[in-house]
């Protein structure tokens, strides 16, 4: 049997195509024929969608921890394989903000940010999450992520949208910011810096937060995003805002500068010295865990150094930012010496707000014997030009293990994040999603970029929008919009220098803060109140946790499997009485009266199986003890949905213990598969068949004939 499919753009009654193996092979011939209609669409949507895929790649690759480069390689070919191999025609993938910020929370712990060590982990984990994708789509299991539940989902959506957004604070107004495991602390170290913002570049981003919001509230046919970026980085350039030099260490006069920085030389010396020890130790106990053989004293004593020196890292880490801070505050002032060479002489700290003078300088950073200092403000620099090569992602084995939790959670968020965004369009387009379609379509991007210098894409939600507001027929606007990127890249980047980082936040900003929904935890809060505590559970966990966002969705994750056990555990289970009018009512929900003293009807709203048929047992005896004078009790059961052995045994057990006590137990309005599992256990004595009613109106009826004038 063969379904077919309408292909998009045609004018006339739309021709089909028979969905075969090769077009489930290869999902983007169903694109063909193309009209001149749908090639017009399809290209200035590309376009447009070029136009935020270019700043938004370059901000998200820096929210990673990567050079801004990277982000371009991820929107290149991520962006056509998975538009080829995809199941939404208007689906944009690349990279976003949510997975950039999660891909740099799950490497931090094992490199810094920026180093080859860094780039090489991060292209590492993008084939993992792709392979677990890939994985997933293969065997058809897209339906995990029902496990996260729409509380958690906006729990996390909002916690991380808050992170990803403040997280950007400290490039807002040019101030250091650590990165340890606590965001909130070290987001409370920016917030002291407040009085020490370099004013300028708060300038620079909140004239980029004002062109982008008026354009996209007055004139949203214009790219806001693209046009701050281009105004703010000619600015930038003629007004020289990056202003810096690389100087020797001997070049600073002030006796007191020049001994903190040689403190902190041999603080990052000690620390590089201290990450290779690190690694060998590392290397070593990876090999003694797979020998079967060998001395446990051994494994303990490397177990114990491994933890000495992650310790020494962090109180030297400390120290070493603290000094960083302290060394940002001093105000330098440039002079020349006699042999003319540049030499600078510290004018004291300066105090809290007070701008930098004109013509002075402070301490950037410090890379073996040579200062960077800078008297402005902070901007892209140089973007290498050129495309990315081949190359076969480096594997460090013995760091799969720890990133597999962190790899499945960004398989799974991705996945879900991809899977709304085609759920809200194709509401309007008609489409159908193939939601394991997309897994593999996903899974492909993530892997084939890995081999070229990609980090971790998904679907992004603004640019999926923006393709559907322009009219975008089929995947070809997301290979014309990856060929922008491809564009830039070869001619474009010398014109990025200047871009000023501020605006770089600001952009992050707006893609992030548009995703809090306050208002979606209000309205869970009144539908169920148990379901929206789990929501602002996971919001608190996620922002307590930060940066590890994963433990943020595992918390929320727990809380719903507990509160779902419980619900099964304790279904809804109530005594019944008659309306006025006839209809059957729960006593004490309606404060009726029970339809008879000799006889007691109930509802039990839950399957009976191992979690909750000790429940059961527990509500019909309730039942006796609230009305002793009765002989029988009748369950209704629509409500019951399977038995499984447990809840089959237990019949069997409270049959023989009712017996005893001279009551007989009865069902009706049972569903067909409950029937069958209590038909079969008749044959060992469960329910006998005429105990069983088909409507609880013949149970009642049948009841009261033989029970009611007892």
């Amino acid at each position: 049997m063969s379904t077919e499919t309408p292909l998009p753009g045609s004018r006339v009654k739309p021709a089909t195509v028979p969905i075969t193996f090769l077009y489930r092979l290869f999902p983007f011939l169903s694109w063909f024929p193309m009209t001149r209609d749908t090639l017009r669409a399809d290209f200035f949507a590309g376009i447009t969608v070029t136009l935020i895929l270019v700043p938004q790649a370059m901000a998200y690759a820096q929210l990673a921890g990567l050079p801004v480069v990277y982000g371009l390689y991820a929107a290149f070919l991520p962006v056509i394989v998975a538009s080829l191999w995809g199941s939404l025609r208007q689906l944009h993938t690349g990279p976003t903000a949510m997975l950039s910020l999660m891909s740099a929370a799950a490497l931090i712990p094992y490199a810094s940010t920026g180093t080859e060590e860094f780039i090489a982990l991060s292209v590492m984990l993008a084939l993992m999450v792709g392979i677990l994708r890939l994985t997933l789509g293969l065997f058809r299991l897209g339906l995990v992520v029902n496990f996260l539940s729409h509380p958690v989902i906006i729990g996390f959506t909002n916690a991380a949208a808050l992170i990803i957004g403040l997280s950007q604070l400290n490039k807002l107004i040019n101030v250091p910011m650590p990165r340890t495991e606590f965001f909130l602390s070290d987001l409370w170290v920016v917030l002291q810096q407040l009085g020490s913002a370099h004013w300028p570049t708060l300038m620079f981003g909140l004239t980029a937060f004002a062109l982008i919001f008026g354009l996209q509230k007055f004139l949203p046919r214009f790219p806001g995003i693209l046009i701050a970026i281009v105004l703010t980085t000619l600015v930038s350039y003629f007004v020289g805002f990056e202003r810096s030099s690389t100087v020797p260490m001997d070049a600073i006069q002030d006796p007191s500068v020049k001994r903190q920085l040689v403190q902190l030389s041999q603080i990052k010396s000690q620390l590089k010295q201290n990450d290779a020890v690190l690694r060998t130790l590392q290397a070593e106990r990876s090999t003694l865990e797979q020998q079967e053989q060998g001395s446990e004293l051994r494994r303990m004593e490397v177990a114990t150094q491994i933890e000495h020196k992650k310790a020494l890292n962090k109180v030297l880490e400390e120290q070493e930012f603290k000094l960083h801070v302290y060394l940002n505050h001093i105000d330098l002032a440039r002079e020349s010496a006699a042999d003319g060479s540049a030499m600078f002489v510290a004018a004291g700290l300066r105090p809290e707000g007070e701008p930098l003078g004109i013509g002075h300088w402070r301490f950037a950073k410090l890379e073996g014997d040579q200062i960077k200092l800078t008297g402005g403000g902070e901007v892209v620099g140089a973007i290498p030009a050129g495309l990315p090569g081949f190359q076969v992602p480096h594997i460090d084995w013995k760091l799969v293990l720890p990133l597999l939790p962190a790899a499945l959670i960004m398989a799974l968020l991705g996945f879900m994040e991809a899977t709304s965004i085609s759920k809200a369009i194709s509401a309007k387009t008609g489409q159908r999603p193939d939601t394991n379609r997309e897994l593999v379509g996903q899974g492909l991007a993530n892997i084939v970029g890995s081999f070229f210098h990609a980090y971790v894409v998904s679907g992004s939600f603004s640019r999926s929008a923006v393709a559907a507001r322009e009219g975008a027929k089929t995947g070809l606007f997301a290979i014309i919009s990856a060929l922008g990127v491809m564009l830039a890249i070869l001619f474009f980047t010398p014109m990025l220098y200047h871009l000023p980082q501020a605006v770089l936040a600001v952009v992050i900003m707006f893609a992030v803060f548009g995703l809090i929904r306050v208002k979606a935890l209000i309205h869970a809060w009144s539908v169920n109140r148990l379901d929206a505590m789990i929501g602002i559970a996971t919001f608190i966990a996620t922002l307590a946790m930060a940066p590890a966002l994963a433990n943020g969705i595992v918390v929320g994750v727990v809380f719903t499997i507990v509160l779902y056990m419980l619900r099964n555990m304790r279904p809804r289970a109530e005594i019944l009485g008659r309306h006025p009018d006839g209809a059957l009512g729960g006593i004490d929900t309606h404060g009726l009266a029970a339809i008879s003293e000799h006889y007691v009807v109930m509802r039990f709203d839950g399957s009976l199986n191992f979690v909750n048929v000790a429940y059961f047992e527990e509500v019909v005896l309730e039942a006796l003890e609230r009305f002793p004078a009765a002989q029988a009790i009748l369950v209704i059961g629509n409500g019951i949905n399977d038995v499984d052995v447990s809840g089959e045994e237990k019949l069997r057990s409270l049959v023989q213990q009712l017996k005893a006590r001279g009551v007989e137990l009865f069902f009706s309005s049972l569903k067909r598969q409950v029937m069958l599992v209590l038909e079969k256990g008749d044959r060992s004595g469960a329910i006998p068949a005429d105990h069983i009613f088909k409507t609880k109106e013949l149970a009642v009826r049948v009841l009261e004939e033989r029970y009611g004038n007892h």
